[in-house]
């Protein structure tokens, strides 16, 4: 595959891409373009588009799942854009951040160095900016639309970078206008912070890192919540309530410690966790008659 870009923007070919991935899961890519800027990204959005080459935007690979037998076209990693910037306005604090800025080390930063309040639901989330815009992410009862005041982004099909407020993201559930727009790349997202004047926000946070550790299963491979929370129920106690903890499909497994997650014991496929979400599924449906959707996001080959 030729792409006519830049020679300073990095490219690398065949990448395995079970490096890429928290599942530790999937076969090789043929191209990985790794932007360092704004005009680096959106030249490779331009320039792929105008090729016809297959693309797909990572962030951190820690919500997918690659397919065993690669990816045929050109997948964009944004880890290397993760500058940040922060402004102040009377007792609210700013904090702009590129899409490819951890989200956890975003809130550890703004919470213990900063001393501020709004991201400690986000602490130990091992997603980017981007990605937690993308799918509005959240836990313990915080969610990205609580603090994003506004996005920048990349229209691909007007081929200039524009400004969404707030209400504009179209924010829902594990689900935004990125999410129905594919022609929309987030760029950098301004989040709206306050202080944290009784250190309230840095024990929340704390406790929400711990309560991860106790509960979820992050010593194994896995890419967290497996499937999103049916209306009225929560997903994981149906998996539960099936008896289905333990089960396991090669070596994809639902975790015996939160039955919310599929984990990699070692040595999983791609198609060792789609069948094993597939029967967990159809369990569900039959026990329950409630549609489990999934949250971990399947990349196929082609």
């Amino acid at each position: 595959m030729i792409l006519n870009l830049p020679a300073d923007i990095e490219i690398k070919t065949d990448i395995p891409l079970d490096k890429y991935s928290s599942f530790k899961i999937g076969g090789c890519a043929d191209v990985a373009i790794f932007p360092k800027s704004i005009s680096e990204l959106t030249r490779s959005i331009e320039v792929l588009r105008t090729s016809g080459t297959r693309f797909d935007i990572i962030g951190n690979g820690t919500n997918i799942l690659f397919d065993d037998n690669g990816y045929r076209g050109a997948l964009i990693f944004t880890k290397n854009m993760n500058s940040t910037s922060m402004c102040r306005e009377e007792d609210i604090t700013f904090i702009t951040a590129e899409c490819g800025k951890k989200l956890t080390e975003l809130a550890a930063e703004t919470i213990k160095k900063h001393s501020l309040a709004g991201l400690e639901f986000a602490y130990g989330i091992p997603g980017t900016v981007g990605g937690a815009v993308y799918m509005n992410a959240g836990a313990y009862g915080g969610e990205m639309k609580d603090i994003v005041v506004e996005s920048l982004c990349y229209d691909a099909e007007k081929r200039t970078l524009v400004t969404l407020d707030a209400t504009e993201h179209e924010f829902t559930y594990r689900n935004s206008i990125f999410a129905k727009n594919k022609n929309l790349t987030v760029i950098s997202a301004k989040l709206k912070l306050t202080d944290d004047t009784d250190g309230s926000a840095k024990a929340k946070a704390l406790a929400n890192m711990q309560s991860r550790k106790d509960k979820q299963p992050l010593d194994f491979p896995n890419a967290g919540s497996t499937f999103k929370r049916p209306d009225g129920y929560i997903a994981a106690k149906l998996i539960d309530d099936c008896g289905l903890k333990g089960l396991s499909v090669g070596g994809a497994c639902v975790s015996e410690k939160h039955a919310g997650f599929v984990i990699n014991k070692g040595n999983a496929t791609c198609s060792d966790v789609l069948n094993l979400t597939d029967i967990i599924k159809e369990k569900i449906k039959e026990h329950f008659n409630v549609k489990l959707e999934l949250e971990i996001i399947y990349l196929p080959e082609k």
